[in-house]
């Protein structure tokens, strides 16, 4: 069986007076399948304490709402413009208790900006992560610190052989550490079994960290792991769940919205694609070969090919696509009429929404409203000297 061939396609259809006005290529969120998935996520957590799902896949206020109902109040963004809107969304849900880690080294302006928000939105607990101990003290006081640990990611944080620069960032960050950030987004070994393996190795040094950290009077508050990968392997590390005065997270966006690389990672683990791309059939180049109006400005290319699947039509491959098409080879059945309508899932959703300035929202096969990405891109930010 193909990827999503176990997909109903009566369950993604759009009405008829959507689909015959809609441009295409637009981005289309599936309010009932958002939900179907954060409540599964909850439910494999133990409770929404323990999720702290990264926006930088949702981007969008209304989708929000829909993981605040679920009970989450942790969120992990990567700009400050994830973090002023999501920070607007809490305030006006009237929430208390909630915290954002901007999982991003920041410097310079950007720093200073997420600090500004977070004296603007007093109530919502902001910190941000730190990988030196002399960086410390250029961190807005209002902030809190978590360690950024490289797990073997190479990509930020203080490689998992010096632990004692953690403990140094720990001290110079005193009453304002909020713990630790061990993400292992690496972590994509073929077979279930055998990334689990390669996870729970690398948390045995995390494990270590946390003791060394309690020992120096420096106890971690939150212990934040897991992107989409490896979260099924961080909640089944029972140390994890043990951990008295650490909190454990997992820290998954990707779930809320599902792809087709996600599929492939945890195909056991039962969660519908709920952003899509409605695209149309443009041209048909050669007698094995269509094309549609969603290029690689509308779904994101990085992740390699096929960018995408075809809802429903699991003999269509998606070749390499070019800014406003995408070819794709008609391997069996009938070759598409132009105007087909074809609803696409990206290979990778997080970047595919981000190319979108606005989204279509549907629930239960009814249009509910569109909706600008609101946290979309970046803020252009000069602070200016009094």
């Amino acid at each position: 069986m193909a990827l999503f061939d176990h997909l109903d396609l009566a369950d993604y259809a759009l009405p008829d007076d959507l689909r015959r006005d809609l441009s295409s290529p637009t981005l289309v969120v599936f309010l009932d399948k958002v939900r179907a998935n954060v409540a599964h996520v909850v439910s494999a957590c133990g409770g929404p304490e323990r999720w702290q799902p990264h926006v930088k896949t949702t981007k969008i206020p209304r989708v929000w709402r829909e993981l605040v109902d679920a009970g989450i109040r942790s969120f992990k963004c990567a700009t400050t413009r994830e973090a002023l809107v999501l920070a607007g969304v809490l305030d006006a849900a009237d929430i208390e208790d909630a915290e954002i880690l901007c999982a991003y080294p920041l410097v310079g302006p950007s720093l200073t900006r997420l600090g500004e928000i977070a004296e603007q939105h007093a109530r919502v607990k902001f910190s941000v992560l730190c990988e030196d101990a002399r960086a410390v003290a250029s961190i807005p006081a209002v902030l809190e610190i978590f360690i950024d640990v490289n797990p073997g990611m190479d990509r930020t944080g203080i490689p998992r052989g010096r632990l004692a620069d953690a403990l140094d960032v720990a001290r110079a960050a005193g009453p304002r550490l909020g713990g630790v950030h061990w993400y292992d987004g690496h972590q994509h070994a073929d077979g279930y079994e055998r990334r689990g393996a390669d996870v729970h190795a690398n948390y045995a040094i995390a494990l270590d960290l946390l003791a060394q950290l309690e020992h120096a009077d420096t106890p971690a508050r939150v212990l934040i792991t897991a992107g989409t990968p490896a979260f099924l392997h961080a909640l089944d590390f029972a140390p994890f769940a043990a951990l008295e005065q650490t909190t454990h997270r997992v820290s998954p966006g990707t779930v809320v919205y599902h792809d087709a690389r996600s599929q492939t990672l945890n195909p056991a683990f039962a969660l519908q694609p709920a952003a899509l791309v409605f695209a149309r059939v443009v041209s048909q180049p050669t007698s094995t070969r269509v094309t549609v109006d969603a290029g690689s400005k509308a779904v994101a290319a990085e992740a390699g090919d096929p960018c995408a699947r075809v809802l429903g039509r699991s003999d269509l491959i998606a070749a390499p696509p070019s800014e406003e098409h995408l070819p794709l080879d008609v391997t069996s059945g009938d070759v598409p009429e132009r105007g087909t309508e074809l609803l696409l899932i990206p290979e990778h959703v997080c970047p595919t929404v981000n190319l979108a300035d606005a989204a279509v929202l549907i629930e239960d096969g009814r249009l509910v409203e569109i909706v600008d990405v609101a946290a979309r891109g970046h803020e252009v930010y000069l602070r200016r000297s009094p």
